[in-house]
This record gives C-alpha cells, sequence and structure tokens, in this order.
C-alpha cells in the first residue's frame, strides 16, 4: 500500500463511522473525515486527536465534496439517517467521488441482505436498496458490506433482547438462527475492504448466527440467576399486523430514526429470515477474529470490551 493513499470517511462522528476511522488508521493509512459544518466542536476535535485529517463540508454543494475526496483512493460512507441521508446526501457523496476521480466507494449499507428480499418490507432495507440502484448505474467501483444485525444490540434494551429484565423474546421459531455482527469487527473488516482493490461487488459477513432460545441459555451461563425468560411475541404475521397499527398511530412529521414501529421492523426482518447473508465473505481476510455472543456478554459481565487480534 503506497504511503499516500488516503481513505475518506463520511459519517464519522457516528458510531460506526468512528469505529471505521480508527480501523484504517491502525492499519498505517491516512484518514480524510468528512464531517457536516454544523458538527459540534467536541466531535471534530476527538476526530483529530485521533490522528484523522477533518474537513468540513456542505453535503448539498457537490463542488465542496468534490475538493475533499480528490486524489484519495476510496471512499466509504457511514452515513446514518432517512431518505434524505441515504439516498440524497449518499447521491451528492457518489457524485463528487466520481467526479473527483475516486476509484472506488462503499455505501452506507452494513445491513441484513436486502438483495434477496426485493419487496418493501423494512424502511431502513428499502432506502438502501434504493440507493444501491443508483449505484449501478455509476461508473465508479463499489463495494457493499452486508452483515445482518449489530451484535451489540444483544446489550439493548431492543424489543427483543433486554438483560435488565432478564428477557429474550421471539416472533415465530425460538430455534430460528440470527445473524450478528459485531460493529467493532464491521469496521475493522470495513478498514481492509477499503484497502482492498480487488474487494468485489458484496461482500457478506456474518460474526455469529444463533437463535432466541441459544441467546437466553448462554446469558443465562454467564449471568447466573435469576434464570433468563423466553417470551413467545407471536407469529410473524402478528408482528406484521402489529407494525401496521404501530405506523397508523404514529404522526406523519415523526422524523424518527428509530421509531417503535421501525424497530419491530427490524425483528420482523431478522425472525421472519427474509433477508439473510451468504455465502459468507468471512475469510477473505486472514487472522480475522469475528466477536461471539459468548464474548460479547461475558465483556460486559466483566465490565472490560471483548479484545479484537486485528
Amino acid at each position: 500500500m503506497s504511503s499516500s493513499t488516503t481513505i475518506v470517511v463520511a459519517g464519522a462522528t457516528g458510531n460506526l463511522g468512528g469505529r471505521v476511522v480508527n480501523s484504517i488508521l491502525k492499519q498505517g493509512v491516512a484518514v480524510t473525515a468528512l464531517i457536516r459544518t454544523d458538527t459540534a466542536r467536541d466531535k471534530s476535535e476527538t476526530l483529530r486527536r485521533s490522528g484523522a485529517r477533518v474537513v468540513e463540508v456542505d453535503f448539498h454543494q457537490l463542488e465542496q465534496v468534490v475538493k475533499a475526496c480528490a486524489g484519495d483512493s476510496c471512499v466509504v460512507s457511514t452515513l446514518a439517517g432517512l431518505r434524505d441521508v441515504i439516498v440524497d446526501t449518499q447521491r451528492v457523496l457518489l457524485e463528487g467521488s466520481a467526479k473527483a476521480g475516486v476509484p472506488r466507494f462503499i455505501p452506507s449499507d452494513f445491513s441484513a441482505d436486502y438483495t434477496k428480499w426485493p419487496q418493501p418490507e423494512n424502511r431502513t432495507l428499502d432506502l438502501r436498496r434504493e440507493f444501491d440502484r443508483i449505484l449501478e448505474s455509476t461508473a465508479i467501483r463499489s463495494t457493499s458490506i452486508l452483515n445482518g444485525a449489530f451484535l451489540d444490540l444483544l446489550l439493548g434494551p431492543f424489543p427483543a433482547f433486554n438483560l435488565e429484565a432478564r428477557t429474550v423474546t421471539y416472533w415465530g421459531d425460538p430455534d430460528s438462527r440470527l445473524e450478528f455482527t459485531k460493529l467493532d469487527d464491521i469496521a475493522a473488516f470495513t478498514a481492509l475492504t477499503s484497502l482492498d482493490s480487488s474487494a468485489p461487488r458484496r461482500l457478506r459477513i456474518v460474526g455469529e448466527r444463533i437463535s432466541a432460545r441459544e441467546i437466553a441459555t448462554l446469558a443465562q451461563e454467564v449471568y447466573g440467576e435469576p434464570r433468563f425468560e423466553l417470551i413467545n411475541g407471536g407469529t410473524i404475521s402478528e408482528l406484521s399486523d402489529r407494525i401496521s397499527r404501530l405506523k397508523e398511530a404514529a404522526s406523519p412529521e415523526d422524523r424518527e430514526l428509530y421509531p417503535a414501529w421501525q424497530l419491530m421492523m427490524y425483528m420482523r426482518t431478522m425472525f421472519g429470515n427474509s433477508a439473510e447473508v451468504g455465502p459468507f465473505d468471512n475469510r477473505r481476510y486472514p487472522n480475522f477474529h469475528w466477536t461471539t455472543a459468548r464474548e460479547l456478554l461475558e465483556a460486559r459481565f466483566s465490565g472490560k470490551s471483548p479484545t479484537r487480534s486485528r
């Protein structure tokens, strides 16, 4: 890798974006962190202290994006939001990257495999599918990373997992395998992918496949008594009915990123196995350690962070 290589990360102040920045820096590669002009000073200073070059841009101004990305090797988008971000802002980022001559682009997918479920069923996946069609019509080479749900969700509280209440709720089959990948692992894999000029159009990774029943049993083993309760939330069809009711009751002006009905859409996608990831590319990079659910829960129980080999 050339010493002049620089990777651009958009959305660098976010939960995943900051991890991606740090993971790339650990590879000894320079990072340009694109942040909005109204970003809080403490967040931008954190990025600067990490060693990243921080550039403030107005994502509505294409030429600012072009200037910020010029001469760089890959643009990684970790932007999070609704249509105005995932489709509109990412489109400007994509067009700016292409106009700047950046050879590669990694979109903000980091989700279940929306390519396997073409009909609308999850707002977050639907927006990524829409942007994917835009990406397909662009000459720039791209790699989408699909990773299932974030393993960190097990630490909750989340509709299905609540360590404090000691409950694990499922819909449909309690033995159906759910797919998880830890945020740190996704970030580390993304860093390697950003430096991998041979990376294909899509890479599919999953750190662990584990059922609701197995999660309850594992949590019991790690945390001890009192026991974790496995709760039947109903069928997938009943879950869909609940989503419809929640959406009907929601305000049309609600701009919340994760309202209750969106969280339940995640549950439907996960427990309905409608967007399973695979075949897996977990072995693409050697000596890569994938964090297990046991490691995550044991680290939480001990108050430590799971260690990584990379």
